[in-house]
C-alpha cells in the first residue's frame, strides 16, 4: 500500500441558476455519499465564488468545497473520477432543469 497521500477537492453548487438556494438534503446525500466510501470529508462551510463566461456573459457561482484526503491508490482516484462525473451530472440536470 502506498504511503503517499493524495488530496481531492470536489466545488459544489449552492444555489441553482435562478438564485434560489439548493436543498440541504442534496448536499448532505454528496457529502455522505464520501464519508461511506471513505470514512471521512471535510466541509469548508464558507462560501467559495466562482466566475465562468458564457455566452460573453460573466456568471458568479457561490460553492461550497469538499476536501479528501485519502491514500493515492488507483482505486481511490478512479473513485473519485467515477464520483465527480456522476455528481456534476446529476447537479447539472438539476441545476439547468436538462
Amino acid at each position: 500500500m502506498s504511503n503517499k497521500w493524495r488530496r481531492f477537492e470536489v466545488l459544489l453548487p449552492l444555489q441553482f441558476n435562478d438564485g434560489s438556494d439548493l436543498p440541504g438534503q442534496l448536499l448532505a446525500e454528496a457529502v455522505l455519499e464520501i464519508v461511506d466510501h471513505f470514512g471521512a470529508v471535510s466541509y469548508e462551510t464558507q462560501r467559495v465564488e466562482g466566475h465562468w463566461r458564457h455566452g460573453g456573459v460573466i456568471i458568479r457561482d457561490n460553492l461550497a468545497k469538499l476536501v479528501i484526503d485519502v491514500p493515492d491508490i488507483l482505486s481511490n482516484r478512479r473513485w473519485m473520477k467515477e464520483y465527480k462525473e456522476r455528481c456534476g451530472y446529476a447537479l447539472s440536470r438539476l441545476i439547468c432543469g436538462w
